[in-house]
């Protein structure tokens, strides 16, 4: 295959920039697919007409936002996509900013609501046999004054896998995951780990009757129980106090 090759820079100004544009815009006019080998440093930089220092600053950008990956000894390489830089960025943005978390859950809690009604249309004995499995062990960790943010985050996985939408899940994991992870950040108080597993184990139950407003009802719920400890933190945070990390 003969792949085209990059256009020359001309803009001085912000050359890195320059470089990371015109470096996917070689990946998208050539269709390269994941895992595709990259002409060496010195043939980019010449074909760019920028100096290989240059080219550089660009790849290294290109590699924190997860489009390239180089291989030492071996090549740049297109890499394949993944949420993860975006859920980094997101969560280091959010840092210390909890009326964009309030988004971030926000965002969750109408995909949840809004999409719950396929999964109760769709969903199996065997998902719901895992959600059950999951909130049981919820409470084993709630008995025990325990957190248990791996099963939650599974839990709300679950809910959605047997609609077989791959973007929806991952999309559902990385609010997950960005609201955690800023939450962290600011130091959130965790809501009690017993009225947690309730939360859970009714939208179980509501999803396993089958009863759609049920479920609306109890998602909305549990949505709300976490914005009131959102609210709570702010009002501490705009007194001055201050919160261990319990997340």
């Amino acid at each position: 295959m003969t792949l085209k090759s990059m256009k020359p820079l001309t803009r001085a100004p912000l050359l890195h920039v320059s470089v990371q544009e015109s470096l996917r815009a070689y990946i998208d006019d050539n269709g390269l697919a994941p895992g595709t080998l990259l002409p060496a440093e010195g043939e980019l930089a010449t074909q760019l007409g920028v100096s290989r220092n240059s080219l550089r600053e660009g790849i290294k950008a290109l590699e924190s936002l997860g489009v390239l990956e180089t291989r030492r000894g071996v090549g740049i390489f297109v890499k394949a996509f993944s949420f993860e830089p975006l859920l980094d960025n997101l969560a280091y943005g959010l840092g210390g900013a909890l009326r964009q978390i309030e988004e971030v859950l926000e965002i969750r809690r109408t995909l949840e609501v809004g999409l719950i009604g396929k999964t109760i249309d769709v969903i199996g004995e065997e998902d719901i046999g895992e959600l059950r499995a999951t909130v049981d062990r919820m409470r084993a960790h709630a008995e025990r004054g325990e957190t248990f943010a791996a099963d939650d985050q599974l839990f709300h996985r679950l809910l959605f896998r047997c609609q077989d939408n791959e973007t929806l899940v991952r999309l559902i994991d990385v609010f997950w995951l960005a609201f955690y992870k800023a939450s962290d950040f600011v130091n959130l108080e965790n809501t009690d780990p017993m009225a947690t597993w309730r939360d859970h184990a009714a939208i179980v139950d509501a999803i396993e009757a089958k009863d759609l407003e049920e479920a609306r009802r109890r998602l909305d719920r549990h949505y709300e129980g976490i914005a009131r400890v959102i609210a709570n933190n702010k009002t501490s945070a705009n007194m001055g106090g201050t919160h261990e990390k319990t997340v």
